[in-house]
C-alpha cells in the first residue's frame, strides 16, 4: 500500500482500475462456466443454456447506454463500485437451495451480473481516456492494449477456475467462495478509487445518449458484428460440443477454453506491436480504419475454413483446436485495435457517453451471437454456427471501410 502511494496519481488510479477489472473479470469467466457447465449436467438443452444468459446480454445493451450517462454524471469511481457491488448480489442470489434455483431466476441473477459487468467494463475503459493526454496516442493504445489484454487472460483463468471450483466444491460452495473475495475487493476501492473521476463539466442530458460521430456508429457498428462473430459459437455451441461430441469431462473442457482466452489476452496485450509491424509508414504506425478492415478481412476466413475442415478427413478434434487458435490470434487484435479506436474517438469531457454507445453494441453482438449460438447449434450444428460467424466478420470487415482513415505520406 505504501509503495503504491508514492506513485504518480496517474499511474495510481490506471493500477486500482486495472485492479479492479481484473478482480471482477475473474469472477465473471468463473460464473458463465459454471452456469454452462452445471446446467447442462443436469440435463438443459443448449438453447436452454442460451437463454439463461439472455438477460445478461439484453440488461449489458441497456447498461451500456444509461451506464455511460450515469458515469458522466455521477464519476466512473461510482459506477464502477456499483458494478463491483451487484455482481457480490448477483453470486449470492446463486447460493440459494437448489429448488430455488429455476431458469427464472437464474435468468435473473444473469440480469445482474450483466449489470455489474458493464457498469464495471465501461467505467475501466473510459477511465484510461482521463489518464493519457490527447497527444500522447501512442501510449493511449498501449494503456489500453494491456488493460483489455490482461483482462481476457485472466478470464481465461475465470473459465479454468469455474471448472475447478465446480469439480472440487459444487456449485453453491464455488459461487460463496467467489462472492467472498470479490466483497473484500469491493470495499478496498470504496476508499481507494479517486472521487468523481470521469464526472462531466457539464451535466450531460438524455439525447446525447444517441449523439454520435460518423466514426463512433461505424465503429459500434462494426464491433456489434464481431463480437457476434464469436459467441455465436464460442458461448454455448463450443463447449456443448466439446462435452457432448467430443467426451471432454468438466475440467478438460474448463481448462482449454480457458488456455484459449489466456492466450488470446496475451496477444491483445501486444496488439500495439504487432499493428504496427503490419502496417508500415503508410498509417503512421498508429491503426485506422485501414487497419481495422485489413484485419477483420483477415479473421472472416477462419471459421470458413474450421467449417470446411470439419467436414473433411481430417481428425475434428485437432480441426477444432488448431482453428481455434488462429481465430483467437487474429480475433485479439482486432477487437484491441477497436478498444483504442473508441478511446481515441470519444470526446475527453463525458468520454463515458461515447464508450457507453460503443459498448452497448458490444453488447448487442453478444446477445446476438448467444441467442444464436444455443438455437443454431440445435438445429443444425456446429459448422452452421460458423458459417455465420464468417459472414459476421465479414460484415465487420465492410462496415469498416467507412471509419476514418489517416492521410497518406507523400
Amino acid at each position: 500500500m505504501h509503495a503504491l502511494s508514492r506513485l504518480a496519481p496517474e499511474v495510481r488510479q490506471y493500477l486500482l482500475v486495472t485492479g479492479n477489472y481484473w478482480a471482477f473479470t475473474l469472477t465473471d469467466g468463473a460464473l458463465r462456466m459454471l452456469v454452462v457447465l452445471h446446467f447442462h449436467s443436469l440435463g438443459y438443452t443448449p438453447l436452454q443454456i442460451a437463454a439463461l444468459f439472455l438477460f445478461y446480454e439484453v440488461f449489458g445493451v441497456i447498461t451500456n447506454l444509461l451506464g455511460g450517462y450515469l458515469g458522466a454524471r455521477l464519476g466512473l469511481n461510482r459506477t464502477m463500485n456499483i458494478g463491483l457491488g451487484l455482481q457480490v448480489a448477483a453470486l449470492l442470489m446463486l447460493t440459494v437451495p437448489a429448488a430455488w434455483l429455476t431458469i427464472p431466476w437464474v435468468m435473473g441473477a444473469q440480469a445482474l451480473s450483466g449489470i455489474a459487468k458493464d457498469l464495471n467494463k465501461m467505467s475501466a475503459k473510459s477511465s484510461i481516456k482521463l489518464l493519457v493526454p490527447d497527444s500522447q496516442q501512442g501510449t493511449l493504445y498501449q494503456w489500453v492494449a494491456i488493460l483489455t489484454g490482461s483482462k481476457n487472460a485472466l478470464k481465461g483463468v475465470g473459465f479454468f477456475m469455474g471448472g475447478a471450483l465446480l469439480a472440487l466444491l459444487g456449485f453453491t460452495g464455488a459461487v460463496l467462495v467467489m462472492a467472498a473475495v470479490l466483497a473484500l475487493i469491493w470495499l478496498a476501492s470504496l476508499r481507494l478509487l479517486q472521487k468523481d473521476l470521469g464526472k462531466a463539466k457539464a451535466k450531460p442530458k438524455f439525447r446525447d445518449l444517441l449523439s454520435k460521430s460518423r466514426a463512433i456508429n461505424l465503429l459500434s457498428a462494426a464491433r456489434l458484428f464481431l463480437f457476434g462473430a464469436r459467441d455465436v459459437w464460442f458461448v454455448v455451441a463450443l463447449p456443448v460440443y466439446l462435452s457432448s461430441v467430443l467426451g471432454w469431462d468438466f475440467w478438460l473442457v474448463g481448462g482449454f477454453l480457458a488456455v484459449w482466452v489466456i492466450g488470446y489476452g496475451m496477444v491483445q496485450a501486444f496488439a500495439p506491436t504487432l499493428t504496427s509491424k503490419f502496417s508500415g509508414k503508410a498509417s503512421g504506425q498508429l491503426p485506422d480504419g485501414r487497419a481495422a478492415f485489413a484485419w477483420a478481412a483477415v479473421l472472416a476466413g477462419v471459421p470458413a475454413l474450421i467449417a470446411l475442415g470439419m467436414g473433411s478427413a481430417w481428425p475434428v478434434q485437432w480441426v477444432l483446436i488448431g482453428g481455434l487458435l488462429l481465430f483467437g490470434a487474429l480475433f485479439a487484435v482486432n477487437s484491441s485495435l477497436h478498444s483504442y479506436l473508441i478511446v481515441s474517438y470519444a470526446k475527453e469531457d463525458g468520454v463515458s457517453l461515447d464508450v457507453g454507445f460503443y459498448y452497448m453494441s458490444n453488447a448487442a453482438g453478444r446477445l446476438l451471437g448467444t441467442l444464436l449460438s444455443g438455437w443454431v447449434y440445435q438445429a443444425y450444428g456446429l459448422a452452421a454456427c460458423l458459417w455465420i460467424s464468417s459472414g459476421f466478420v465479414l460484415l465487420a470487415a465492410l462496415i469498416s471501410i467507412g471509419l476514418p482513415r489517416h492521410r497518406l505520406a507523400v
